[in-house]
């Protein structure tokens, strides 16, 4: 959620700052701000709203200077409002954070206390004034960020500046991202990698408890104790056009279109055909380790949960080992069963989600082995794991993952393959067969791709409906439920996702001839049984959108509509039915002219509790 950007240099910061917040504008936000330094003199414009209103009133009122900090906010404490928006300013000390400062109002009482006066209703605001406070005592600006942070409980990734040190720009870390962009004689810092691509690719990625301290000529990092800390940079291979729409309407709908490369690109490499064995580069777990597994727990939120849902039918079938799914911000509420024995596998597209990074640490400080499957790389999440899986996506910007939710079952898919041949389940043989399917995939992805045009139809004739309902058995219902919460998503239309045998324990009741019903009822086990419970659906009077595969000439004329994607094997039908459910949605939402990439409350990473 909310966005950072930060920049000192010889360059206007200015225009760095906002182009840095638009690219960041998938992440959710409802207000946005910016500081620039002109020598000592402070420059703050701030507006409610998109970040469009705040380019306006820079237009009538530029804010100059060379050193700078924008933000883009998601309102946690204090309603969407211009006085709400950071940045927030106290004296000579101005602050963008993201986070939530959990000991806020006891901090507040204290400096209220001391004489500081508070004008808007954030707990970010506490940390300009602390800052402040601290900058009165000792005069040095460095010292007085390490003494207010050392007082801050909670979560938070800042950027700060002062007025009389205007040639330094701060920024610290602690359970909320932040990337340091190394340029030539010029730094900058974000929340996260697409903000700084178009200037810089040389990267360092903060850790929980550091301080990035930049002048125009250097930078250093340390701990909160000032100790120095040695940082290495990566190169990030994203190019500037990825994160752009590339000609297409809406970033959600690229994403879909990439599909068949993205999967094609977590696929590469890692398939040893001749030996019958998958390569997982960084899993970071021997074969030895995998064998001895007794259980995996799957934790992983919305989207993503979803993909685990679907990645237990393919752990359990091929791999043979017990697996519990759990929404991560439930799992560590429940004192879960952890071993040495045991598995945590997390599942985050932006490796951030404050959910699923607190599993992670319930896992490991029960003793358990950590493995994530994440598309960014040197996220908290991927640097905490101890081994990980990256999808190679590339940047998802629409809020409603597509890529990434399928390239999460196809890195799912892997892992269980990698399992059953380490645990004896899968011959090589086994493994080679389904490597063959999987080398197909890319192409049945684009065929199915050639649907979109008669999905758009089946979307103007739906799109009025107030309510939908998704059905689906095996390892398609997690699809439905997918299905229905994009829908809900990017649309605003109420949908829920039900397993099809659970239609006759109450969602019957709901069908009537105004009911968009989404039935997955492609050629697999559960074929007869869906075909069973579409009936009873049609008897009814609802209106059935079928998603079928192969030759299914006995479903025509019984259904409203008839959407048919290529046949393959029944482990990777949900990855091409996931199409026609991302397609549907977003159709709809098009036509009843919604926000696609940035639905409204939505955030693209979910990075507090």
């Amino acid at each position: 959620m909310c966005g950072i950007v930060g920049y000192i240099g010889p360059q206007d910061a200015s225009p760095i700052i906002i182009d840095g917040l638009r690219r960041l504008e998938y992440r959710g936000y409802d207000s946005a701000g910016i500081c620039t330094l002109d020598g000592g003199e402070t420059q703050i414009r701030r507006a409610e709203g998109k970040l469009i209103n705040l380019e306006n009133i820079l237009r009538e009122k530029p804010a100059v200077g060379s050193r700078g900090i924008g933000h883009t906010r998601w309102a946690t404490h204090g309603r969407p409002s211009e006085i709400n928006a950071h940045p927030h300013k106290a004296s000579n000390i101005i602050v963008v954070h993201n986070g939530i400062i959990e000991n806020y109002l006891k901090l507040k009482e204290r400096l209220q206390k001391l004489g500081h006066n508070f004008s808007s209703e954030t707990d970010t605001e506490i940390i300009a004034h602390l800052v402040e406070e601290y900058y009165r005592q000792c005069g040095d600006f460095e010292k007085a960020v390490r003494l207010a942070l050392a007082e801050v409980e909670g979560a938070y990734g800042v950027a700060i500046l002062c007025n009389d040190e205007p040639d330094k720009l701060i920024a610290a870390k602690l359970g909320s991202p932040l990337v340091v962009g190394q340029g030539d004689g010029e730094f900058f810092v974000a929340s996260d990698i697409p903000a700084m691509l178009s200037h810089t690719r040389e990267m360092i990625f903060l850790d929980d408890g550091e301080i990035a301290i930049f002048t125009p000529e250097k930078m250093w990092i340390t701990d909160l104790s000032g100790q120095p800390v040695v940082k290495q940079s990566k190169t990030i291979t994203w190019s500037p056009m990825m994160a752009e729409k590339d000609g297409y309407k809406h970033f959600m709908l690229k994403e879909i279109y990439e599909q068949p490369r993205t999967l094609a690109d977590t696929i590469a490499g890692r398939l040893q055909g001749e030996e019958g064995d998958i390569y997982l580069e960084d899993l970071g777990l021997s074969q030895e380790q995998l064998a001895s597994l007794d259980k995996i727990n799957i934790i992983a939120c919305g989207t993503s949960w979803h993909a685990g849902l679907v990645g237990k039918f393919y752990i359990e079938k091929l791999a043979r080992i017990p697996v519990e799914i759990d929404i991560a911000s439930e799992f560590r509420y429940r004192d879960p069963i952890v071993t040495d024995k045991s598995l945590t596998l997390l599942i985050s597209q932006s490796g951030e989600t404050a959910d699923t990074l607190a599993g992670l640490r319930e896992a490991k400080g029960k003793g358990g082995k950590v493995v994530c499957i994440c598309n960014v790389v040197d996220s908290s999440i991927a640097r905490e794991s101890d081994g990980v899986i990256y999808t190679h996506a590339g940047p998802e910007i629409g809020v409603a993952s597509t890529k990434a939710f399928t390239t999460q079952l196809v890195a799912l898919y892997l892992l269980a393959l990698k399992l059953g041949r380490a645990r004896g389940t899968m011959t090589a043989d086994d493994c080679r067969e389904q490597v063959e399917a999987l080398l197909a995939l890319p192409r049945k992805l684009e065929e199915t791709l050639e649907l979109d045009e008669q999905i758009e139809q089946i979307a103007r004739e739906f799109m009025n409906a107030r309510d939908f309902l998704y059905m689906g058995r095996g390892n398609q219902y997690p699809i439905a439920l997918e299905g229905a919460l994009k829908l809900k998503e990017i649309s605003y239309i109420h949908a829920e996702g039900y397993p099809a045998g659970e239609m006759k324990h109450g969602p019957i009741a709901l069908i009537d001839e105004n009911l968009p019903v989404v039935v997955l009822v492609p050629r697999n086990a559960t074929y007869d049984k869906v075909v069973s419970n579409m009936e009873e659906v049609c008897a009814r009077g609802g209106k059935v959108i079928a998603v079928a595969s192969g030759d299914e000439s006995e479903l025509q004329g019984k259904v409203a509509a008839l959407i048919k994607v290529p046949q393959t094997t029944e482990d990777l039908l949900p990855i091409l039915t996931s199409i026609p459910m991302q397609l549907l949605a977003y159709h709809i939402a098009v036509l009843k002219g919604t926000d696609v990439d940035q639905p409204r409350n939505l955030a693209k990473s979910v990075t507090v509790e």
